[in-house]
């Protein structure tokens, strides 16, 4: 089954810029910064600096590897870095989570941070032949100005592979409700709405995202096997959950991956799309992720194959393309036999 998933052409929906960052790319940046970071300059110790108490912990490891960004360069050399590890797992298509505030803020001009992820997603097209296309995400933690400041990157600098809004950060404390407003214009400006839902807190989140952001995709959404009635709506409408396994593991979102709900999901018949979220920093890769999910769900390889299937349904992509993708899966399995 691991060889199976490792040829296994593939997308991936949820998957965070920074926290996508390899090892070595890390710690070339902690190397740069050396003194003003208290981010390893060694790969292997890096995973006990990626070993998270809670989520909380997580949220602040994160900010500090986002902090390791500095300069356009660094933007440009973490990009292509990730999307050069996706398409070593035959990753096809990838929907990018980028928080453009915490850079910008950082210093990095707007539009030399946009040339920075666009030179390196057709640079990783042309290079690796896989497609980048970015969600840009307000980092819920930073408030209402940050959700003010995504918006204008979004909508007044842009990037030519953006196709989607979000919404990320920790839940508690951070009701989706005062967002909104800015949802509202992105939606309206033709971008899909892709909060972060449910993954720290209970099924209400899902509802206020899918209420008052129009959310079409649920990231996470792993509490909303606790409402029925959620469940079902998000059956009958087709709402998309980004299931993240190992994740809810490492964030102590779930206590034992025996107990995660990803199979509760598919029983109820909900469309569910397996990813990474942050894979260096949970140890972890897409093809991993598929053999865990392979592993709840009980699946063979068509199984597998349809979960992949699911990813190309629930993205962005268009319709040729996602034709194109499913074709091909389709092909590897009858190949693979």
């Amino acid at each position: 089954m691991d060889a199976f998933i490792a040829g296994l052409p593939k997308a991936e929906l949820h998957v965070h810029h920074v926290g996508s960052a390899s090892p070595r790319v890390v710690a070339n940046l902690a190397a740069r910064y050396e003194g003003r970071t208290e981010v390893p300059a060694d790969p292997e110790k890096l995973a006990e600096y990626f070993t998270f108490t809670d989520f909380a912990h997580f949220i602040q490891v994160y900010l500090s590897v986002v902090d390791l960004v500095r300069d356009a360069e660094d933007v440009r050399e973490l990009t292509y870095g990730v999307a050069e590890d996706m398409a070593r797992q035959q990753i096809r298509y990838a929907e990018l989570t980028v928080t453009p505030y915490s850079s910008v803020r950082r210093g990095i001009p707007d539009r030399a941070f946009m040339e920075a992820i666009e030179d390196a997603r057709t640079s990783a097209e042309r290079d690796f032949g896989i497609v980048l296309r970015w969600c840009f995400d307000i980092p819920g933690e930073a408030g209402l100005q940050s959700a003010e400041e995504t918006a204008r990157l979004a909508l007044e600098v842009g990037a030519e592979g953006l196709v989607s809004f979000g919404l990320g950060g920790p839940e508690i404390g951070v009701p989706r409700p005062q967002f909104k407003p800015y949802f509202d214009r992105a939606r309206a400006a033709g971008l899909h709405s892709v909060p972060h839902a449910g993954e720290s807190t209970g099924p209400e989140t899902v509802w206020d995202a899918i209420r008052e952001l129009g959310a079409e995709r649920i990231g996470h959404g792993t509490q909303s096997f606790k409402d029925p009635a959620l469940l079902d709506y998000l059956g009958e409408h087709r709402i998309p959950l980004e299931v993240c396994p190992t994740s809810n593991l490492a964030t102590r979102v779930v206590e034992r991956m025996a107990e995660h709900p990803i199979k509760r999901f598919v029983d109820a018949g909900l469309l569910v799309t397996v990813n990474s979220d942050d894979p260096p920093m949970f140890g972890t890769t897409l093809n991993t992720e598929y053999a865990v999910a392979a592993e709840l769900l009980d699946l063979d390889r068509a199984g597998v194959a349809g979960l992949a299937k699911n990813a190309v349904e629930a993205s962005f992509l268009d319709p040729a393309g996602k034709r194109r993708l499913t074709a091909e899966i389709d092909a590897y399995l009858a190949a693979q036999g």
